[in-house]
């Protein structure tokens, strides 16, 4: 059985040389800039601003400092991620199996493929000379597994630097270092060992079941693990994937966690990590470009008046129904101000999108001007097909729109436009015989009005409060006058008990007096409570005030 064969494309400088294409005056040093928390820092940069001193994560200000003549732009995220997904289009002309890893890699599953091109190093040659056609900079790696391939193309060729914590016995002093050497053999036997220096990984790729060699000089970074796991690493002395190979694994799961394990294991082949790229999701998206730069709210919304129709029609055509509309401003400045909106059922109706979208417009700065409007459908849902009904079933069908189908579902959109969907809740009948847990709180937006609430025995107050205590002498029976909130009450009218027990096998510290027996009290001043006598199985007794009708 064949060998499966992983080829990991990255392209370090992606969203650098993506703008490079673009505007083909740049040839200085050039740097991608994005937010990140509250300070902007680059996000990539191209070999010019790297050898100037500019690198990945620096903050702007640095960077000018490090090189004046930098120039900068505004990271475009959507249009990195469109042209990454081109790109994985261009990558299979060498595979049909092909899958992005975001943001600026591809992974390619090579396996039967490579003769078609005179074998992988002819393989790897044709796509460095289509890279540099394309005015991109990428490094490959290949091998058996993902991971192994991954880290050669991240890490082939790069030692395991040294990290000076004081905790590894290679940082001590030289005459420390000899001693520690001769030493070993005290307490193993034999002759003292000799320690040939760790070679350094050069290759890109692993032959067919060479991946243990190909992966043992690379620093345990190419393993794919969080920063805090590997300066952990780093601070015991274990600083290449060789140096984790001959420990116990036991060892290493209970001091760095699972996760070490795993990643060790998918770059050696021990557990299998597929590559499964998906077939293309069918996109809803229709965009306007325009012959002079908009920076009006009127000019953006008829450009949506435009675009919308179409964007509609196509939804229809599929029965597909919007849930989730992204609307895109691509500026002169190619930087994109990109709005959401969300509603509460799939539609395609353009009525019903169009004042959500107007509703988010005052959120978009044109810069100066705004040359490509793009509209699309981020999350869509199969829509029910319609079928021809009678005059009765049309007109209860009609009844239902205008007393609270479409009419709620478009409140529900409009309310979540500007406090968010998930701040719109509902409520929903649950298996409870306790009062304060009858309910339970859904989205209102992913779910259906409830039809049919069980009916309580007893009346049930509108309000309810977690339980406050009431002064009243400690009998079962309705007090005559009692005190809460710091203000007397005059009994006028009571009715009740409604004996009820807690759920014995849950623990809530509320239920832990035991039974209650709930009285409906009406005082002098006609407000009706909802009061109940704690019998006190594992708390003391006495009255309490839970809720008050309305």
């Amino acid at each position: 059985m064949s060998r499966r064969r992983i080829l990991s494309l990255w392209f370090p400088r992606l969203g650098a040389e993506r703008i490079a294409r673009a505007e083909r005056a740049l040839a200085g040093p050039l740097a991608v800039v994005g937010e990140q928390g509250n300070m902007q820092v680059v996000t990539s940069a191209n070999a010019a601003a790297q050898a100037a001193g500019v690198r990945v994560g620096q903050p702007v200000r640095d960077a000018h400092a490090v090189c004046a003549a930098l120039v900068t732009r505004a990271r475009n995220a959507p249009a990195e991620a469109a042209f990454l997904t081109a790109l994985g289009r261009w990558a299979g002309r060498f595979s049909p199996w092909v899958a992005e890893e975001p943001p600026d890699a591809l992974v390619v599953d090579l396996t039967g493929c490579a003769h078609l091109f005179g074998g992988e190093e002819a393989l790897c040659r044709v796509i460095e000379e289509d890279c540099a056609g394309m005015g991109l900079t990428v490094r490959l790696g290949i091998a058996d597994t993902l991971g192994a391939a991954w880290a050669l193309a991240r890490f082939a060729g790069q030692g395991a630097g040294p990290d000076r914590s004081g905790d590894d016995i290679d940082q001590e002093a030289r005459a420390t270092r000899s001693r520690a050497g001769r030493r070993r053999h005290w307490t193993r036997g034999g002759t003292a060992p000799q320690m040939p220096p760790a070679p350094v990984g050069t290759a890109r790729i692993a032959p067919p079941g060479q991946s243990h060699g190909a992966l043992s000089p690379l620093p345990v970074a190419a393993l794919r693990l969080d920063e805090a796991t590997v300066a952990q690493l780093l601070r015991l002395g274990l600083r290449r994937v060789g140096d984790l190979l001959g420990q116990p694994r036991a060892a290493l799961a209970r001091r760095f966690g699972r996760g070490l394990v795993h990643r060790l294991d998918q770059a050696l082949g021990s557990t299998p990590e597929p590559i499964s790229p998906a077939r293309p999701a069918e996109r809803f998206a229709v965009r306007l470009t325009l012959p002079e730069p908009i920076g009006l709210k009127d000019d953006i919304l008829a450009g949506i008046d435009r675009m919308l129709p179409r964007l509609c029609a196509r939804l229809r055509d599929r029965g597909q129904g919007a849930r989730a509309i992204r609307l895109e401003a691509h500026r002169t400045d190619r930087a994109a101000e990109v709005v959401t909106v969300g509603l509460a059922r799939p539609s395609w109706d353009a009525d019903r999108i169009r004042p959500l979208l107007e509703m988010k417009l005052d959120a978009i700065d044109a810069g100066f001007g705004i040359d490509l409007l793009r509209l699309e459908a981020a999350r869509t849902e199969p829509v029910h097909d319609r079928h021809a009904v009678g005059h009765l079933e049309a007109s209860r069908a009609v009844a239902e729109r205008f007393s609270g189908g479409s009419a709620l579902d478009d409140l529900i959109g409009r309310l979540g436009a500007r406090v968010g969907m998930e701040a719109i809740t509902r409520l929903h009948p649950a298996s409870s015989h306790i009062p304060e847990k009858t309910a339970t709180v859904l989205a209102a937006a992913w779910s259906e009005p409830a039809r049919d609430w069980p009916m309580p025995a007893a009346p049930r107050p509108l309000i309810l409060w977690r339980p406050e205590p009431v002064t009243a002498p400690a009998v079962p029976d309705p007090p005559t006058r009692f005190r809460w909130r710091g203000q007397k009450h005059e009994v006028a009218h009571t009715a009740g008990p409604e004996r009820i027990a807690p759920e014995w096998w849950l623990d809530d510290p509320d239920w832990r007096s035991g039974v209650r027996d709930y009285w409906v009290v009406v005082t002098a001043r006609q407000e009706r409570l909802w009061l109940f006598y704690a019998h006190g199985n594992a708390m003391s007794a006495g009255w309490f005030c839970h809720g008050q009708f309305a």
